[in-house]
């Protein structure tokens, strides 16, 4: 198989996967057993596609492919399963669904209504029995496709617990016989922190890919606004999803204007507001007008996107209001406190009042373990240097930074700006 061939396949799988493994969860009622199957039917996909279509290297609908063929492992494993006489009509059923699901629109688009497999299926991740770290890591992975070492990255942790936590997850739905089913009443809003923190990481992850040579997923970051939008309508009047909605709708607003020619990043300063989303961006305000409405405080979603709203409502770069943006983080951090929400004070700060400002919040977290490979904290403190005139102390955090981070469109972000803190007398002087 053609190196290309083999990409095409994964990006397939990438977009598909979580929608393969809802389905398959639907009717098995077995998360793992239904990943299973899904890889199944990848790896079917990898060992066909050359051989049988060698002009394209893939099926003229591949995402349909992939689904028929894992649903019909699923449904080989219906028919051999031992089952006792009085469950066959429940066998029957899920054969007859299976072969509904089986018709020529596989690739239809899942309507935005609460019988969505996938809403379900985060759900039934984000279930009590599991802890929380499992309900996350679980979630991202079959919902968000991401491989354990993504999500490591997301949380900060080491990749093997990470894997850890998801094989027990795992074991723990299994063996407890998890409903495929959305919760309602008091259980519903009990498990709401947790599939909303599961909603933005995936986002995250697709907005600033973490690894890989894309600067973003962009297919990752619109499910995860597409799963909180019908979150929003399934529990309207909860304050934080709205909040949640509201900063995905204006981060999502700047796709456009966050990549330049060749791929290469573009940072929020120097980014074309001419090319924002003004749509994208109307949807948010209104989402952070509703959460403002039904709570009365702004929550650490809202927070967020109100300090979103800040960057979307000034017609330029100039035009921020600095001030303002650090005093959202100063309430965000006393609400949901963390070393990445300092990090991002520190350059609220740094914008506001000045690089020494934004520096000295910055040295205080040198020593925080969970930031001890974090490339933003390196980079973040390059930036200040850079703009105290401390060239050779930036430089240094540039390039420890371009070591750390795994996206290669940052890494030639962070090697650009290193080269930017030599000196034009010192380069002259090495021609």
């Amino acid at each position: 198989m053609t190196a290309h061939v083999h990409r095409a396949v994964e990006a397939v799988w990438r977009i598909e996967s979580a929608r393969i493994i809802a389905a398959l969860t639907r009717m098995l009622r077995d998360v793992g057993l239904a990943e299973e199957m899904a890889q199944e039917a990848l790896v079917a996909a990898l060992e066909t596609w050359p051989a049988a279509f060698p002009e394209t290297g893939m099926p003229d609908r591949p995402a349909a492919w992939l689904m028929a063929t894992a649903k019909n492992r699923a449904l080989d494993h219906l028919r051999h399963r031992k089952l006792a006489h009085d469950k066959e009509p429940e066998l029957t059923y899920e054969i007859e669904s299976l072969l509904e699901d089986a018709a020529p629109d596989l690739e239809r688009a899942l309507e935005n209504r609460i019988g969505d497999d996938l809403l379900r299926l985060v759900f039934i991740a984000c279930h009590p029995v599991l802890p929380t770290e499992g309900r996350v890591a679980l979630t991202l992975r079959l919902l968000g496709g991401l491989t354990t070492d993504e999500i490591a990255r997301a949380f900060l942790v080491p990749e093997p617990t990470v894997a850890q936590r998801i094989v027990r997850a795992k074991r723990t739905l299994a063996e407890a016989k998890v409903p495929f089913e959305v919760p309602t009443g008091h259980e519903l809003v009990q498990r709401l922190s947790s599939v909303l923190q599961v909603i933005y990481l995936i986002y995250n992850e697709g907005y600033s890919a973490s690894a890989g040579s894309d600067w973003m997923r962009p297919a990752l970051a619109d499910e995860a606004l597409r799963l909180g939008r019908i979150l929003a309508e399934l529990v309207p009047r909860e304050p934080e999803v709205h909040g949640l909605v509201a900063l995905m709708e204006i981060q999502s607003s700047r796709a456009r204007a966050r990549v330049g020619p060749g791929g290469a990043p573009v940072l929020l300063l120097d980014q074309d507001r001419a090319k924002w989303d003004q749509l994208l961006i109307r949807r948010g305000l209104a989402a952070l007008e509703r959460a403002s409405q039904l709570g009365r405080t702004l929550g650490p979603y809202g927070l967020q996107a109100a300090i979103a709203a800040c960057h979307a409502r000034a017609r330029t770069a100039a035009d921020t209001d600095w001030e303002r943006i650090a005093a959202l983080y100063d309430g965000l951090a006393q609400l949901a406190p963390s070393p990445v929400v300092e990090l991002n004070r520190a350059v609220a700060l740094a914008m506001a009042f000045g690089p020494a400002a934004g520096l000295e919040v910055v040295d205080a977290l040198q020593d925080e373990p969970a930031l001890r490979h974090y490339h933003l904290l390196p980079s973040v403190r390059g930036d200040l240097l850079f703009k105290l005139g401390r060239l050779d102390e930036a430089r240094t955090e540039f390039l420890r930074a371009a070591e750390m981070t795994q996206n290669e469109r940052e890494r030639t972000l962070l090697l650009g700006r290193a080269e930017g803190c030599v000196p034009a007398a010192q380069l002259g002087q090495g021609r």
